[in-house]
């Protein structure tokens, strides 16, 4: 479908179709049941360009408004549909976890980025490096998922949805935590891979390639 004919009314998601900004927003929506228009598109789609500077999926379109970083579509979502909150609404929670987010993005993601988006291009010590760094991360925060169900909740909530993604592309990444000590955050996974929302939120291309660890498929 071109970008040029995108529906007048409700929202349009552009997405890519293995990407854990993307999946982070349609989990959003899965987990808000929020019906929309998914686009699967790649980065270097010229389309795109067309109607974001940045070239950045994924892009949230609502009538006039255009969206294109993560963080800003999922709090505008979460804002917009009131129906089954996933940030908090009391001034401290809310700024609590936009902090988180803002750590995960420039601690995580970023290396995930390195990982996922320059396989091709990345030379084996750069990955090496970047492998350990999320790694060693991972493990250290390992305490952080043992005394709730969900990211220090109990309840699921807007950092869940950020962090399944990249949960579910370690292997991808060539990372592979301890079982034993890391016991917490593999709980953690089973309970949020299993809920109907986060399989929903899977395109068809991510089911093929991470069914291993789908419950609910």
């Amino acid at each position: 479908m071109s970008l040029e004919n995108t529906p007048l009314q409700g929202i349009t998601l552009y997405s890519h179709a293995d990407d854990f900004r993307s999946h982070w927003i349609r989990l959003v929506l899965a987990e808000k049941n929020i019906k929309y228009h998914l686009v699967l598109v790649d980065h270097e789609d010229e389309d795109l360009a067309s109607l974001n500077p940045y070239n950045r999926l994924p892009m949230l379109v609502e009538q006039d408004l255009k969206l294109f970083h993560a963080p800003i579509i999922s709090e505008y979502i979460d804002d917009r549909y009131r129906q089954n909150k996933l940030y908090a609404d009391a001034p401290a929670p809310r700024a609590e976890q936009r902090q988180y987010i803002w750590r995960f993005e420039q601690d995580w993601l970023k290396l995930a980025d390195i990982l996922l988006c320059h396989e091709d291009t990345l030379n084996s010590a750069a990955q090496a490096k970047a492998q350990k760094q999320l790694r060693d991360t991972l493990v250290s925060l390992t305490p952080l998922f043992q005394h709730f169900p969900y990211f220090m909740a109990e309840n699921f909530g807007i950092l869940d949805c950020m962090l399944a993604p990249i949960f579910l592309r370690l292997k991808a990444m060539g990372i592979e935590l301890p079982k034993q000590h890391c016991r917490p955050i593999h709980l953690y996974c089973q309970r949020i891979f299993s809920r109907p929302a986060f399989v929903k939120s899977l395109t068809v291309q991510e089911k093929n390639r991470y069914s291993e660890f789908l419950i609910n498929k």
